[in-house]
């Protein structure tokens, strides 16, 4: 008999951990719900938390896998020292498939936590700026900035804020331990494979660009 188990859609950081202002907390509500619902009907399951795509991380619902990072300025958010975890799409499909059918992940919350992709804002910005080989300006998207888009309440770009917010202001990604019981990290899992690096594809980036000028 081949084993079931249900890996609910979130693709992201832990809903249960995270606290975002609304809109984005009525969001994780729901699927906080989902998480309940499955837990007390006994169905076997693994929690992805991937955390951040690897990329810019924007705040106004322009997906970061389709855009290379800024070129006329830097949007950084508060003092840019609030650091996340950043993963490829492609590790992301990798390390969810291995996961699947592995009975250390079972009714376990698996987080990708790769300690070569824990990079604040500000860290962020001089590596693109190392690949591009100049300078930009960085610009201070402040906390205000943020809760004001949010409370706009437009949807999507209010959720997307209020996601930014919890990531960059509070830390949502980083400000907690994993326990191996009920919560275990994809590289422990698997020591032997590795994470696609933001600096690698931060040099994609460029190489692209420099191929379209």
């Amino acid at each position: 008999m081949v084993d079931q188990r249900f890996l609910p859609s979130e693709f992201g950081h832990d809903v249960d951990r995270a606290n975002p202002v609304e809109p984005g907390l009525s969001f994780y509500q729901q699927k906080k719900q989902v998480r309940r619902s499955i837990e007390q009907n006994c169905i076997p399951y693994t929690y992805i938390c991937c955390n951040s795509i690897a990329s810019w991380p924007y705040h106004d619902n322009t997906h970061p896998s389709d855009l290379p990072p800024p070129l006329h300025q830097l949007p950084i958010y508060a003092d840019g020292a609030a650091k996340a975890y950043f993963v490829t799409g492609a590790d992301i499909g990798k390390f969810t498939m291995k996961t699947v059918d592995d009975p250390r992940a079972l009714n376990k919350s698996v987080h990708f936590r790769p300690a070569v992709n824990y990079h604040n804002m500000n860290e962020l910005a001089s590596l693109w700026e190392e690949k591009l080989g100049r300078t930009i300006p960085r610009v201070t998207v402040t906390e205000a900035d943020l809760l004001a888009l949010a409370a706009e309440n437009r949807i999507p770009e209010s959720i997307v804020a209020s996601f930014t917010h919890d990531i960059f202001i509070k830390g949502c990604q980083s400000n907690f331990e994993i326990d191996g019981v009920s919560d275990v990290e994809a590289s422990s899992l698997y020591p032997d494979e590795t994470f696609q690096t933001v600096d690698r594809v931060f040099a994609d980036f460029a190489l692209n660009l420099q191929h379209e000028s």
